[in-house]
Parts: structure tokens; sequence; C-alpha cells
């Protein structure tokens, strides 16, 4: 299944790094270049192609989420001159960006696994019923029921068989 595993390894990548991109511009005021936004979304794509191949926890999920969120943090924060600081936008701000970081992490973390919590839930019903429409099933069954009763076969039986036993003292004493 690998379109599968493919498909949901871009869709993962792509969360992670519009995440990570809106989280820098909000907290930082800039916006990563082309090259890195593609540069994240390809080692995305391939470190969740790596770690596609079953269901994950939610638990998982955002632990791995959190960590592309850190990975392309470095990524993206990463620069060969020093970038010009914009006004209200510093040092003071890498606590912003973490807890942007952090609450992208956590928000998409839940809405991933629930995601991937459907996913798997349609793929399951789509193979039993697969597997229903392919598998043989006899129009009559193959050895006839046994019956649900015995036939009476000791002498009182047929006399008991329909008498009421009722446990307690007489309807007369009760009075």
């Amino acid at each position: 299944m690998l379109p599968l595993r493919l498909a949901r390894s871009a869709l993962f990548a792509a969360v992670c790094v519009t995440l990570a991109a809106l989280a820098h511009w909000f907290a930082d005021g800039t916006l990563p270049g082309p090259g890195r936004l593609a540069l994240g979304a390809g080692l995305g794509t391939a470190g969740a192609g790596a770690l596609a191949g079953r269901e994950r926890e939610p638990v998982a999920i955002a632990i791995l989420l959190g960590s592309a969120q850190i990975l392309l943090h470095g990524l993206f924060s990463w620069h060969a001159a020093p970038a010009p600081m914009l006004p209200g936008h510093g040092p003071a701000t890498d606590m912003g960006m973490v807890l942007c970081h952090l609450t992208a992490a956590l928000v998409t973390g839940w809405w991933v696994a629930r995601g991937e919590t459907a996913l798997w839930a349609v793929l399951r019903r789509l193979a039993v019923r697969l597997l229903l429409v392919l598998a043989p099933c006899p129009a009559y069954p193959l050895t006839p029921p046994a019956p649900a009763y015995r036939s009476p076969g000791g002498p009182y039986e047929s006399v008991l068989r329909h008498a009421v036993v009722r446990r307690g003292p007489p309807l007369a004493a009760a009075f």
C-alpha cells in the first residue's frame, strides 16, 4: 500500500511545514524562504514515510509532530547571515515562538490522530466488506442443525415434561 503511505506522509509533512512556517510568521514576523520550505517538506515526507507503516497512537503522533516542529524550527531559524530584527521582535520572542510551536504540535497532533483513527476505521470496514463479497458463502447449511430438544426416553419424562414446579410455601399458609 505504498500510495497510501506516501499520501499519509505527504499530508503529515504538509501539516508540519505549514504549522512551523505560520508559527515563525506569528512569533517572529518573517516567513522562511521557498527553498527552506521545500527542504522541510522533503525531509518531513521522508521521515514520515519511514514511520507510516502502521497505525499510531495519538500520543506517538503528538510526540512525532512535536519533534518535527523542533527540527523545522531549527531549519527555519538557521541563518547564513544575521537577519535584521523587526520592531517588537527579538530574543524575548523566543519563548513566544516555542509556545507557538508547542500549541501547533498539540492541536494538530490531536487533529492528525483523529484523522488517522478515521482512516484506519474506514480501511478496516472496506477490508471486511471486501472479504464478505469475495468469500464463498454456501446458500444452504452444510450439515443439518441438531434438534433443539430430546425425544422422551424415560417412562416419566413424557408425563413430567409439562409439569409446573413452584417453590415456596403453600398459598393458604401465606395468609
